[in-house]
């Protein structure tokens, strides 16, 4: 298969400007105070604060935080003057002599980009408080910042004294942002329920039932599985499947070359790597994976080892990762099947099974994929608390100023709000027709139905039953006008049998030895996923099965199983569907910022 390679281009911007807000507490009055220039230009931006130089609030009492917000903010505005886009973040640098805990500081900065910190405490992050901002030139965004004493302070707030320096600094690329690097914050702690094992001198093992390590990159839910102790970079796991295939032809187990190690390193828009973000940037490209067979409980010899940017886990650290509770309840054992790197014999490969104990199956089933990177000891956290509903943010992976990007520009992963029923939750697949951004539904319908009307009938179409539906019954009744208008209305589907045992690339390909088209296509409006693309995966333990677009043989079609499986089904059974689309170039972002938790809503561009 063809690898692309990634172009990086570094762009060189230097700005700095500090302004100071100092903040006198006493128990009963709050004086804030602004020593600034009105404007000061550094490098390619441009910072101007409010006219005023002084701002005093007297004879406040504890403020509520309706009362905190309702007193005069702190306004300033960043102006990109240059003639290249800027990138800069905004930050707090305290005074050492401060007497007050930050914990009953109370702030909130909103931006006239749509920027919203929410009511928060100076004490929930460190410095950096918006991070890798982007701005086009020549233009301009107004923050407004509000700063209060917490209402519930007790005794210890009286006479306390706290100042501190807003800080904009000027990046020359995203990825220059102050902040923590990943191993260290890990090693400092995961929380209560988890821990970290240094049994192992070749890697720290992060344990337990649930540990602080989920990080979110490249519009993918990660944890974080243990540190290497020689270099500092840390490895990663996706929490959930990314795609469903077989490991590798009936009677190879090697992980080299196989169906799986091509899947994970195609850099093209079918593989896994040539979707994640900027991955030079971030992975150890040079990663070196124990592919050596051994026991679930033994640590391999390095007898073969395979370098590749991504991999999997191999079995021993897995079961390294439940060191001190069980499998059952170790935080990886995710309630569906997923390959490991680990050979079982000469015939037979580890997985792990959906009750999270080790296994062994034939390379040829497909089972789930759970793609594994080494981070760069150079990436930092700037933003997180490393649980599941907020997750751990890097450097040059937080974007939050994204109204008005295109939909197009985004990544494989990052969740969207698209349709008007139930399942309005989508993820992007991939950008296979270039302008366009293939979306896919999240969860299945609750709806089930026929592939074909009689067993031979493999083929999707707009004319057979599922086609039917999902362009007919499924716009109207759960996507509705207003979404309809940004679907591409036709676009190709690709159906390529893929036979027992073969490569998924037959599913799109005509042969597994070059790019040309597999000649079985249809051209329609709402699809679904064909076997083995990515986020043809499971996302949660509790859901059933639904159908792919892709042929086994003449009377058989693939569908992904609840247990992260893809088998063969007769095209006359019942399965539900997860539907698919591409939406058109001009869609743009208007909200959000691609999490599960605060999705992208979009609109089309006017």
């Amino acid at each position: 298969m063809k690898r692309k390679k990634a172009i990086i281009l570094t762009i060189s911007i230097l700005a700095l400007c500090v302004c100071t807000v100092g903040i006198s507490f006493g128990y009963l009055t709050k004086t804030l105070t602004g020593e600034k220039e009105v404007s000061i230009v550094s490098g390619t931006l441009r910072i101007d604060f409010q006219d005023s130089n002084i701002i005093t609030l007297d004879n406040i009492a504890l403020m509520s935080d309706s009362k905190g917000l309702a007193s005069e903010p702190y306004t300033f505005t960043i102006t990109n003057t240059g003639n290249i886009t800027a990138y800069y973040q905004v930050g707090f640098e305290d005074d050492s002599a401060n007497t007050l805990n930050t914990q009953f500081v109370k702030m909130r900065m909103t931006g006239d980009n749509g920027y919203d910190s929410g009511v928060i405490r100076r004490s929930s992050f460190e410095d950096i408080l918006l991070s890798a901002e982007s701005m086009k030139v020549e233009e301009d965004v107004t923050y407004q910042l509000w700063m209060w004493l917490d209402e519930n302070a007790d005794n210890s707030a009286q006479g306390g004294i706290y100042q501190t320096k807003v800080v904009v600094n000027g990046q020359s690329s995203p990825y220059e942002e102050v902040g923590t690097p990943v191993a260290e914050v890990l090693l400092a702690g995961v929380g209560e329920n988890g821990a970290i094992n240094t049994d192992d001198p070749d890697q720290t093992f992060i344990t337990g039932t649930d540990p602080n390590n989920y990080i979110w990159y490249s519009g993918k839910l990660w944890r974080a599985v243990s540190i290497d102790p020689s270099d500092n970079s840390v490895k990663l796991v996706t929490q959930w499947n990314i795609s469903s295939i077989p490991y590798n032809a009936r009677g190879n187990t090697a992980f080299e070359d196989s169906y799986m190690e091509e899947w994970l390193n195609d850099t093209s828009v079918d593989g896994f790597l040539g979707n994640l973000r900027d991955y030079e940037n971030f992975i150890k490209t040079d990663s070196v994976w124990n592919a050596t067979l051994t026991t679930a409980t033994t640590k391999p010899v390095e007898t073969t080892m395979v370098t590749a940017p991504v991999g999997l886990l191999n079995i021993y650290e897995y079961t390294m990762s439940y060191s001190g509770t069980t499998y059952q309840n170790g935080y990886l054992n995710n309630g569906i099947y997923w390959w490991t790197l680990t050979p079982y014999s000469t015939s037979l490969v580890r997985s792990v099974n959906d009750y999270g104990n080790a296994s062994y199956d034939n390379p040829t089933y497909a089972y789930g994929v759970r793609p594994s990177i080494n981070l760069k000891s150079s990436v930092k956290i700037v933003s997180g608390d490393g649980t599941e509903s907020n997750p751990y943010r890097l450097a040059g992976d937080n974007d939050s100023n994204l109204n008005g990007t295109l939909l197009n520009t985004r990544y494989s992963g990052e969740y969207i709000i698209f349709g008007t029923r139930e399942n309005m939750l989508y993820r992007i697949v991939s950008h296979e027709t270039s302008g366009l951004t293939k979306i896919v539904s999240v969860e299945r319908l609750g709806i089930a139905s026929e592939f074909g009307y009689s067993n031979t009938d493999i083929y999707y179409s707009d004319t057979s039953p599922l086609g039917i539906f999902l362009n007919g019954d499924y716009l109207q009744n759960y996507v509705g006008s207003s979404y309809e208008g940004m679907i591409e209305p036709l676009t190709t589907w690709y159906l390529g049998t893929v036979g027992s045992g073969a490569s998924y690339w037959l599913a799109k390909y005509s042969s597994t030895t070059g790019n040309e088209l597999t000649s079985n296509t249809t051209l329609t409006g709402v699809g679904l996923l064909r076997y083995g693309e990515l986020m043809l995966g499971q996302f949660s333990e509790d859901t059933g099965s639904y159908w792919t677009l892709t042929p086994s043989d003449a009377s058989h079609v693939y569908s992904l199983t609840s247990d992260g499986g893809a088998t063969p089904d007769t095209v006359v059974s019942s399965k539900s569907v997860r539907p698919a689309m591409n939406l058109k170039s001009n869609v743009i972002i208007t909200g959000g910022t691609g999490t599960k938790e605060d999705p992208f809503t979009i609109a089309l561009q006017s």
